[in-house]
């Protein structure tokens, strides 16, 4: 079984991509950190076609994107065109709004994925549900996220677990990644700490608490092809500076 791709989730450095010179910057400093792929997230450029030149001119692949559930609602022509221009073929969802997040809401959510992710399969993608900790809160029993994927099938939705907020939420990310394995093609990798103040703070891979070891086996042995490395925020740290740390620690652990 192939190792998984660390990219580099564009969300953590979007302070540095908010106008079309220093995108792409960014992006030469990116794999000059040597990632090869990037998901696109909170992008300040947002043409598809200026993104997919600048990711070409630095050797990036774009291995997955997010976007907000109403572009899938609403405007969904549009985004199969844009990741048919990016070459990419794992859109993903960054979380919906509140009003899913009851039973009745979960329910109303598969009903509308249904013909959404028809019409993406049709095109050759499919869809991820990325999850933030909120998700694990408990109705009727189960947590918002086992119901999510107990009741749907891998081939109408797929998972892109978020490391930290598993752990935030109570769970264990490497017991979530075997629930989801062979359905999650996206992992995000997030790791944190926590001062002596008791705040908890997103860190690098590897300088947290995380046990990176187990995450990474299991990743390998779920068959996921992109694990994108996020930091949410990088307090008094330099952001790029952050994503090279983790980079520099994953290919130390064996992965790249």
């Amino acid at each position: 079984m192939s190792k998984p791709i660390v990219g580099c989730q564009l969300f953590s450095l979007r302070d540095y991509t908010k106008t079309a010179e220093d995108a792409a910057a960014t992006l030469k400093k990116v794999r000059e950190m040597g990632y090869t792929s990037v998901q696109v997230s909170g992008f300040g450029v947002k043409d598809a076609n200026e993104i997919v030149k600048m990711c070409d001119d630095n050797g990036l692949v774009i291995g997955s994107t997010h976007m907000g559930w109403p572009r899938f609602q609403n405007e969904l022509d549009a985004v199969i065109e844009e990741h048919q221009i990016m070459k990419c073929k794992h859109p993903a969802v960054g979380g919906v709004p509140g009003e899913y997040h009851t039973e009745e809401g979960l329910k109303k959510f598969i009903d509308e994925l249904g013909p959404i992710v028809e019409k993406l399969n049709a095109a050759g993608m499919d869809f991820s549900y990325h999850n933030h900790n909120h998700e694990l809160a408990r109705h009727g029993g189960r947590t918002w996220l086992g119901a999510l994927y107990e009741d749907t099938s891998p081939d109408l939705l797929k998972a892109e677990l978020d490391t930290h907020w598993i752990t935030a939420g109570g769970g264990d990310p490497i017991q979530w990644i075997d629930k989801v394995a062979g359905r999650m093609p996206i992992l995000h990798l997030k790791d944190f700490i926590v001062t002596p103040e008791r705040e908890r703070r997103f860190a690098p891979i590897g300088e947290g608490n995380l046990n990176w070891e187990g995450i990474l086996a299991a990743a390998e042995r779920a068959g996921v092809e992109y694990m994108m490395v996020e930091q949410d925020q990088s307090y008094e740290d330099n952001a790029l500076d952050c994503m090279a740390t983790s980079y520099t620690n994953l290919k130390a652990m064996g992965y790249e």
